[in-house]
């Protein structure tokens, strides 16, 4: 007989991991599916042409842009999803981001929800993801503590549990100058495992590959080893990598889902002991790489696009636009913010290893110029830069040499301002043939070894969309507040002397980050109270269909100027509590 599991959460990522864990530490009976393998452990992992030139860890899957061209997403299909290449920048949303905001380019909309209503879960998700940060004297306020040193930061019901990262020389020298021009810095809070205190007991080394690398020594508070690794070997967990749902069943009035529909590339891997192979082959249904699993109820964790292709992918005679898409707005409202990395060069040589320390929300909420009464967004560095970044936008056949020598002279910035709901910014498929390829990707099967495996070689079999299947139509907006923002934080590091244009090569090199780069993707299965509007209930159940979870970042109603992981990750704790409610 089948095994009909308590929940099935597809996708292992920030949403999707954290759901697991909550649910499997509860003793419920979970089957997790990841599309992926786990990652490698290898020393690729660091090796800045693999990462950022060769694309190691990113999917070789071709989407089409609104126009029809290709477009090569920089996805991360493994084990933790987005979050095994983040930056592991864990802000929360700002307290007024929930509320209704007047933006130059249009309305950033309410949420269903509050701050309060998502704090208690913000708190719990800093300490599962183990969150450095410091509120400064934390003066107390309505809820519990402000922040000393930035004044747009929400309260906190708890002080962070672990210290800030310092500054390393560099980056001391910029914020002292930066404030001594009237601007609040504060620490960024991070995701990374640092004993400052005790560097023989800490897992960071504070290297200068960080942000978009994986983790060599997995140091990095990612959702495969600060979820999946602590339940995978339950008796109450099986986890099947490299599967990949295709569809979800109804019911024949599609008012719930019956089962999902499971592609499993090469050997079929399945960890834990839930489910023993026998009942797994029990349950093959069309062919031998192809199953069928029944639950209670099912939660779609697979990130904001790919939660949108499964759900328009699952259409049937109930739901012939897509599955709980009765309001049409299943793809729809796509966001991912206007971000740009911007390089600043100057005399001053950078040695520093890791420069993600400090930030500013100065611009979140308002311009200085009072003539420009909107928000303009967010200031911060990025962890770790090398010169090999540079070479897609260096002109043709400029020596390694120079780019090199500006390495040392340069501080990358990151700058994000909030991108605004559009309807017309959708996820849609087109229909190929066949629907489905079969790719390979590093990766190792099964469970994941300790240590560094000496390997740079093994690969993964991978189901992928069929090249074009996918098109993400976008078109900028609030353009106006995100270029005044760059012209705003030049302006103060000129003046503040740490940016200079008196030598040929002391220039700004902008690089505004593509559709491509969609590791921000959120929106597109939002959730509200009215079923006309949204995909998603407050709880985030499709309004359509009772049993039914999206809990990733679709849900978001808006995107704020902030990185989305914390939230994404605290929402997933607050529906696991509506969930253990459901089963109990």
């Amino acid at each position: 007989m089948s095994i009909v599991y308590d929940a099935i959460i597809i996708g292992t990522g920030a949403g999707g991991g954290t759901l697991a864990l909550h649910l499997a530490q509860a003793g419920k009976n979970i089957l997790i599916l990841e599309r992926g393998s786990f990652m490698p452990q290898e020393k690729l992992n660091w090796d800045t042409s693999a990462v950022f030139l060769d694309n190691r860890y990113h999917t070789k899957e071709t989407w089409q842009d609104k126009d029809g061209k290709p477009l090569h997403p920089q996805q991360a299909y493994f084990v933790g999803g987005q979050t095994k290449v983040y930056g592991a920048a864990m802000f929360r949303m700002r307290a007024e981001d929930f509320g209704v905001i007047q933006h130059k380019g249009g309305i950033s909309p309410a949420w269903p929800i509050s701050y309060s209503d998502l704090e208690p879960y913000y708190t719990r998700a800093e300490e599962l993801f183990r969150v450095h940060g410091d509120l400064g004297v934390a003066p107390s306020v309505a809820g519990g503590y402000g922040s000393s040193f930035d004044p747009t930061e929400p309260y906190h019901s708890k002080k962070y549990s672990y210290p800030a990262f310092s500054n390393e020389p560099r980056m001391q020298s910029i914020e002292q100058d930066v404030r001594s021009l009237g601007v609040n810095t504060f620490p960024i809070p991070l995701g990374l495992k640092l004993n400052e205190a005790d560097p023989v007991a800490s897992k960071c080394i504070r290297c200068d590959t960080c942000d978009g690398y994986p983790c060599l020594v997995h140091a990095k508070s990612d959702a495969d080893i600060n979820c999946i690794r602590q339940i995978m070997h339950l008796p109450n967990v099986t986890l099947m990598t490299n599967s990949r749902a295709i569809r979800l069943l109804t019911n024949s009035t599609g008012t719930e889902v019956t089962a999902v529909e499971v592609m499993h590339s090469g050997v079929r891997k399945v960890a834990g002991s839930a489910s023993d192979s026998a009942n797994v082959n029990a349950d093959a249904t069309i062919d031998a790489s192809t199953a069928t699993y029944r639950a209670g109820f099912f939660a779609l964790c697979a990130g904001a696009v790919n939660s949108a292709v499964l759900l328009l992918a699952s259409a049937n005679d109930k739901h012939p636009t897509g599955l709980a898409n009765r309001s049409d707005q299943v793809g729809r409202n796509f966001m991912y913010h206007q971000a740009d990395a911007l390089l600043a060069l100057s005399t001053q040589r950078n040695e520093d290893s890791y420069t993600k320390t400090w930030g500013t929300n100065d611009f979140y909420f308002k311009d200085s110029d009072p003539a420009y009464p909107f928000p303009l967004g967010q200031v911060q560095p990025v962890g770790s830069f090398h010169f090999e970044m540079m070479k897609g936008d260096a002109p043709p056949l400029t020596p390694s040499f120079v780019l090199e020598e500006m390495k040392h002279h340069a501080v990358p910035w990151w700058l994000t301002t909030e991108d605004l709901p559009d309807p017309e910014n959708r996820v849609t498929l087109k229909n190929t043939t066949p629907l489905w390829s079969e790719s390979r990707q590093p990766g190792l099967g099964g469970a994941h070894p300790s240590g560094d495996t000496g390997h740079t070689n093994e690969v993964e079999p991978l189901t992928d969309a069929a090249p074009m299947r996918i098109q993400l139509s976008y078109t900028p907006n609030n353009v106006e507040s995100f270029d005044r923002l760059k012209d705003r934080w030049v302006d103060i590091l000129k003046r503040a002397g740490h940016a200079s244009t008196s030598l040929p090569l002391h220039a700004y090199f902008k690089k505004r980050i593509p559709l491509e780069g969609v590791g921000h993707q959120n929106g597109t299965c939002r959730f509200g109270d009215d079923p006309k509007q949204s995909v998603l209930n407050t709880d985030c159940r499709t309004h359509d269909i009772d049993n039914l979870y999206v809990v990733d970042g679709s849900f978001f109603a808006s995107s704020g100027a902030v990185n989305p992981s914390l939230t994404i990750i605290a929402n997933a704790l607050r529906v696991g509590d509506h969930l253990l409610e459901r089963l109990h």
